[in-house]
């Protein structure tokens, strides 16, 4: 890999920053239009759960979105332009096949965020929003693009600064400013966490971490250090037991932002927990197969994983609002993705990336369809989904390819993802020393199916609510989000009829 020159100009070093600093342009840009437009309007607010009439925006009041999403695109752009192989000042700034191929992942992510925010709110206040989404995206954009233990706290802290703004963004609901808080203070002590064990593991292996695991014996502080990691990342992905600010979050906070959340954040996460600890702590892996178990940071994923997966669907069976079903639902999916990474290898990394890829696509369509019931119905319970099929046949066919992906049903692309996780972890483990972890998941997988298909049975089959759902009028969202909603369901359908779409490219990006 090519290492940064002490000479490059500062011109060269735009040019490979070039897809953040455009995302940082456009942020800048919708915040001044977003103030500009804010004064010229009323200053009276219409809340997220506007009626239509007071959803009719104005040209102005699109513009922030036009040009978010134009800034979007062309930093995609940018991101194919970047050269293969760089790494800039000790892997401050890496730029491979892997982090090009997720900086775009992670743009495509807050593009959809930003089209299904188009039907969310006509507030003076959107181009702060749209600022804050793009925020967020340079922090998922450092996350991914950085192999220096520094960098990538700095962005897990621009990111989560972006998302805590994001969950208390709703003015007219108090419990949005409570979930912000909540998600700040779970943040603020996983920082603290993350924060603490950096530097110890700096203090006890200096900069060439994997190297010193290797060549020494694991001193007690160092192992704290790796421990305390750990549990930072383990927040963040909102992995049992360090979940307990997910449910509120993702209930109280506005749609897109609860969209968002469970996207982006959990890719990006996902593919920086996969570097430290594959890369990073290598040498300390150890052994979670049922009768070789040896201490390293896999049996501790593998305990993290396990108890996310039967505490997420256990509590999910219990819920009665959508929002925080899906929740608890992302607990469980943190665990079948956790699945990848105690493999330990190759495909079972490629298989988590594959799988948090998939899953993070549904979740911003599922989220989307969620936010159109509850402007339509004044709620986002199971019951508010009653007679969905007769207001919106595209809605109810799209949510379905949505919850049944989760569930794992072929043909779509979350059955392929858990096969190809599950498959990786059976062949990693040694004479099938991963199979009790598979065996859990398998049993997840089956109580799963069970409370998505209480929302498919709200949706079709509630006789007692279909004739009041007679009486509703017909959801009309946006077209920018209808169209995206659509997208996401044809990419969820088309990657399970074609998975070598995205495990090829994720393959090729691994090599």
């Amino acid at each position: 890999m090519k290492s940064a020159s002490s000479t490059m100009s500062y011109l060269e070093l735009l040019k490979l920053v070039a897809p953040e600093t455009i995302v940082v342009i456009t942020a800048l840009a919708v915040l001044a239009m977003g103030l500009a437009t804010g004064r010229a309007r009323s200053s009276a607010t219409i809340p997220f759960n506007a009626a239509p009439d007071a959803r009719d925006k104005p040209v102005a009041a699109r513009m922030p979105f036009a040009v978010a999403l134009l800034g979007l695109a062309i930093s995609t752009s940018a991101v194919l332009m970047l050269p293969n192989h760089i790494a800039l000042f000790g892997g401050m700034l890496v730029i491979t096949p892997l982090t090009s191929l997720f900086k775009i992942i992670s743009l495509a992510l807050a593009f959809f965020t930003v089209l299904i925010s188009t039907s969310e709110k006509a507030r003076r206040d959107a181009g702060e929003y749209l600022a804050l989404v793009l925020f967020a995206t340079v922090g998922l954009m450092l996350l991914v693009g950085s192999e220096e233990l520094l960098m990538i706290f700095i962005g897990l802290e621009l990111l989560g600064l972006s998302l805590y703004v994001m969950t208390a963004f709703d003015k007219t609901d108090v419990r949005s400013a409570e979930a912000g808080l909540k998600y700040f203070l779970f943040g603020s002590t996983s920082s603290a966490f993350t924060l603490f064990g950096i530097s110890l593991i700096y203090g006890m292996s200096g900069t060439a971490i994997s190297e010193k695991l290797a060549t020494a014996t694991v001193q007690p502080l160092l192992a704290v250090g790796i421990v305390m990691t750990l549990i930072g990342f383990a927040f963040k992905i909102a992995a049992a037991p360090f979940h307990l600010w997910a449910p509120d979050a993702y209930q109280a906070a506005p749609v897109p932002s609860a969209a968002f959340i469970a996207s982006g954040s959990k890719v990006a996460s996902f593919v920086v927990l996969g570097k430290i600890v594959l890369v990073g702590f290598a040498p300390v892996h150890g052994s979670a197969a049922w009768h070789a178990m040896a201490a390293g940071w896999s049996p501790v994923l593998a305990a993290l994983a396990a108890l996310s997966i039967l505490v997420g669907n256990i509590v999910a069976l219990g819920q009665r609002n959508v929002r925080r079903l899906l929740a608890y639902s992302a607990v469980a999916h943190t665990g079948y993705t956790l699945i990848g990474i105690v493999a330990g290898n190759r495909d079972g990394f490629s298989a988590a990336l594959f799988y948090a890829t998939i899953y993070a696509i549904t979740l911003v369509g599922a989220f989307g369809i969620v936010g159109m019931v509850r402007r339509e119905t004044g709620g986002d319970d199971i019951a508010n989904f009653s007679g969905l099929f007769l207001r919106s046949p595209l809605l109810t066919g799209c949510m379905s390819i949505f919850l049944l992906s989760l569930a794992g049903i072929p043909p779509l692309a979350g059955f392929f993802g858990k096969f190809y996780l599950f498959s990786a972890a059976l062949r990693a483990g040694g004479s099938y020393g991963l199979l009790w972890l598979v065996a859990v998941a398998l049993f997840g997988s089956f109580i799963s199916l069970y409370y998505y298909l209480m929302v498919l049975k709200a949706i079709f089959v509630d006789e007692p609510l279909l004739r009041a759902a007679l009486k509703v009028d017909v959801v009309a969202p946006d077209l920018l989000a209808r169209t995206a909603i659509a997208l996401l369901a044809a990419a969820v359908l088309l990657v399970g009829l074609a998975p070598a779409i995205l495990t090829t490219p994720i393959l090729a990006a691994l090599e």
